[in-house]
């Protein structure tokens, strides 16, 4: 295997559409054993930690506003979210889980949980850590011009 890095860069970005492809396949399966889907388990937990507008989800995810915006629509009118007012913004409110919400997102993330053990045991004990921090130099290059 040739170990220059520019031919590995495109390798190494293969790997990962690939390895989206796999996660997203089996984030479905498990959404879906909770009523939901890959793409609203992705809003709310976007949406669960610090107040966001749906800009900012949509950005954060990597996906366009108008698909966000359809999802927490369907989250709200389900109420499972509610639209909040955003003082710097009054035009983009804040999304924000509801109890209902942030039910479903706890019972999704606990499906989540037997899937990742089960990641880190075929991994054998390998430290994750440096992978972590190495996808984040690497996402952090990629938004570099």
């Amino acid at each position: 295997m040739n170990d220059d890095p520019k031919l590995l860069v495109p390798l190494i970005v293969a790997d990962i559409y690939e390895l989206a492809g796999r996660f997203r396949d089996q984030g479905e399966t498990i959404a879906a054993a909770v009523g939901q889907t890959q793409a609203r388990w992705q809003v709310m937990s976007a949406a669960s930690a610090d107040p966001r507008t749906v800009p900012q989800i949509a950005r954060r995810l990597g996906v366009t506003r108008q698909n966000v915006q359809r999802i927490a629509d369907l989250l709200v009118a389900e109420k499972s979210a509610t639209y909040e007012p955003n003082p710097d913004h009054k035009n983009s409110p804040y999304l924000v889980l509801s109890q209902n919400g942030q039910t479903a997102l706890a019972g999704i993330s606990k499906a989540a949980q037997a899937y990742h053990a089960r990641i880190v045991r075929r991994l054998g004990g390998a430290d994750l850590a440096p992978l972590h921090r190495s996808l984040r130099r690497l996402l952090d290059a990629a938004d570099s011009n």
